[in-house]
Parts: structure tokens; sequence; C-alpha cells
């Protein structure tokens, strides 16, 4: 027992120490620089907030039609649900400005391209026009256009460290929708509401922050019905699509 209270008092003897000692501070005036730029390199997630008809008669453009190759009728009073099947890992890269405003607070435009997929599944078998076979998923791939203006609230500097939060609107613009034949038709683009955490940590000759932040949709994502070659009621049995975004971001400033 005396040789682990011994023990005991070394470490923490040596944590006082280490706390006491006097630490190097990089970059000092960094922050109080009026506008500086930077690069940012992430991975996000991209998911559906998915509104159904119940039924899909419901739903006023609902036509019932006999498809060949159903197994099951879709009728009038049919349920028919989308679900995202799992989160798949995409790529966001950006550039970053940032104007001071304040002791504490920036304004930051980050204007960038992201990459993602989304997954829809249905409790129906999925037939599209260009496969023979039932599919297991319906996949969407994105290419978002990102714009948006953050405001950034820092708490004190400790030491190397500065914690953050981030809010405000972005704009985003689909530039990878065709709209030929899609089962399920997207709008081209869409306004987000955007919070986030963070953390600074000051190197010799650079800041990086690393950041994490949740778009929530604010419109309505589904887009015009399929074209007259397509099963209508994958897109019929949904009443609101949003599009939410999670981004894991490394800010390089």
């Amino acid at each position: 027992m005396k040789r682990y209270l011994i023990s005991i008092l070394l470490i923490a003897g040596f944590y006082n120490l280490y706390g006491q000692k006097q630490r190097v501070n990089y970059m000092t005036t960094f922050d109080e620089k009026l506008i500086h730029f930077g690069f940012t390199l992430g991975w996000n997630t991209l998911d559906f907030g998915v509104t159904h008809y119940k039924p899909i008669g419901s739903n006023p453009d609902f036509l019932q039609g006999n498809w060949p190759l159903d197994l099951e009728k879709i009728t009038e009073n049919s349920y028919v649900r989308a679900d995202v099947a799992g989160l798949i890992p995409g790529f966001t890269v950006g550039i970053i400005s940032s104007l001071r405003i304040g002791r504490d607070l920036n304004l930051r435009f980050l204007p960038g391209l992201s990459f993602g997929e989304r997954k829809l599944t249905y409790n129906y078998p999925v037939w599209d026009i260009d496969y023979y076979e039932p599919l297991q998923f319906y996949s969407i791939k994105s290419t978002f256009l990102d714009f948006p203006l953050l405001i950034k609230y820092k708490a004190r500097r400790i030491n190397n460290d500065r914690p953050y939060i981030v809010f405000g609107p972005a704009y985003r613009q689909d530039i990878s929708r065709t709209g030929k034949d899609d089962l399920v038709k997207l709008k081209n683009s869409g306004f987000y509401a955007e919070i986030g955490v963070g953390w600074d940590h000051y190197f010799t000759f650079f800041r990086l922050s690393t950041e994490a932040k949740v778009s929530i949709g604010l419109n309505n994502q589904l887009g015009d019905p399929p074209g007259p070659n397509q099963r209508q009621y994958y897109s019929n049995a949904i009443k609101h699509l949003r599009s939410d975004i999670f981004t894991l971001s490394f800010h390089f400033e």
C-alpha cells in the first residue's frame, strides 16, 4: 500500500510540475488579422428526412397503373415506404475566406465542392428501366457546389487551443442532376441551416481547425414525377424529402 501511495504522489507531483511549465504560444497575433484565407478538406455523409403519403392514394397525383413484372399491384390503399440504406462516406474540398468582425467573432465564407451518395430502399422491389432485374436500392449520387456563410464565435484562447461554434445559412447547387428518367427526381438547389462545433490548434506556421457540422435542409428536395417510362409510385409515395448533411472538416489557415 505504501508503494502505491508513493507512486500516486510522484505522478501527481509530475503533472503539477508539467502544468506549471511555461508553454510557447504560437501565432499570437493571427486572430487580430482583419482578413485571412485558407483551405479545407473534409469527410461527409448525406441523408434524407422522408415524409410519406399514408396510404399512397392520399397523393392527388397518384395514378394507379398495371406495370408488368410487378408481383404486387400498387393500389391507392398501398403503403409504399422509402428509407436511406446506411450512410456512405463522401468527400468535401473548399477554400476559406474569413473576416474579423469582433474580438471573438468572424464572418466566414467557405465555397467548396462536395461529392456524396444516398441509397433509397423500398418495401417493394425497386424496378428501374435501365435494369432487367429488380434492385436492392436506388442510388442517388450528388455533386454539390457549396456556398455557406457562417458566423464563428470563439471562446478565449487556452495556450495553443481555442474552441468555437459556427452557425449560419448555406446554399447548395447540385450540378450532377440530369433529370433524364430518374426514378426519384431531386431539385437542383436548396437552402440549409448549419450549426457546428470546432477546435482551433495553433502550430508554428499555421492553424489547424477540426470541425463537426450539421446542415439541415429547409426545402422539399423532391422534384417532378419521373418520365412516363418509369414506375411512378416510387416518387408518388414521398410527400416531403429533406436533405441533411453531416461534415467533418479540417481547416488549414
